[in-house]
C-alpha cells in the first residue's frame, strides 16, 4: 500500500491522517499475512520507537471499527488481523497457527444461495466468512 493511497483510505473512512496512522499500515503493507497486534507493534516500533504501544493497539481497534481492518481468530485463541477487504475466506493450518487466504467465486455463490433459501429464524445474516481448518502438507503451502 502506497503512502497516498494509505492517506486516501483513512481521509475516505473520515479520519484524520496521522504518522502514527500511516505507520500501522505500512506495516500491514509489508507484514501481509494476518500479522497479530504484537507483530504490528514491533514492526511499528522499530521505524518509529516514539509510538506507544497502546498507541498502536487503539489504531488497531479503531482501524477493525471502520472497516480497513478485520480480526481474524485462530483456534488456539491469538487475534489476526486482515487488511484485505475482498470477499475472501481462510485456510487455518492447526499445526503452524498459519492463516492464507482462499478467494472463491463459486463458494461464496454457494453459500449466500445456501442461507437466502435457508433462514435462520431470529437470525439476521450479515456476512459469512469461513475458516477452513486442517493442516498444509508442505511447509512453505
Amino acid at each position: 500500500m502506497y503512502t497516498v493511497e494509505m492517506r486516501q483510505l483513512l481521509v475516505q473512512r473520515g479520519m484524520r491522517v496521522t504518522p502514527q496512522r500511516l505507520a500501522v499500515l505500512e506495516a500491514f503493507a509489508v507484514l501481509k499475512k494476518h500479522p497479530t497486534a504484537e507483530q504490528v507493534t514491533r514492526f511499528v516500533r522499530d521505524k518509529n520507537p516514539h509510538i506507544a504501544t497502546g498507541t498502536v493497539y487503539k489504531i488497531l481497534e479503531t482501524f477493525t471499527d471502520r472497516g480497513i481492518l478485520a480480526k481474524v481468530k485462530t483456534d488456539k485463541d491469538h487475534m489476526r488481523y486482515d487488511a484485505i477487504h475482498e470477499k475472501h475466506h481462510h485456510l487455518y493450518c492447526l499445526e503452524s497457527d498459519r492463516i492464507e487466504d482462499y478467494f472463491d467465486d463459486e463458494l461464496n455463490e454457494l453459500l449466500h444461495n445456501y442461507f437466502a433459501d435457508n433462514n435462520i429464524p431470529g437470525f439476521e445474516i450479515q456476512d459469512i466468512n469461513l475458516q477452513i481448518i486442517g493442516k498444509f502438507e508442505h511447509p512453505g503451502g
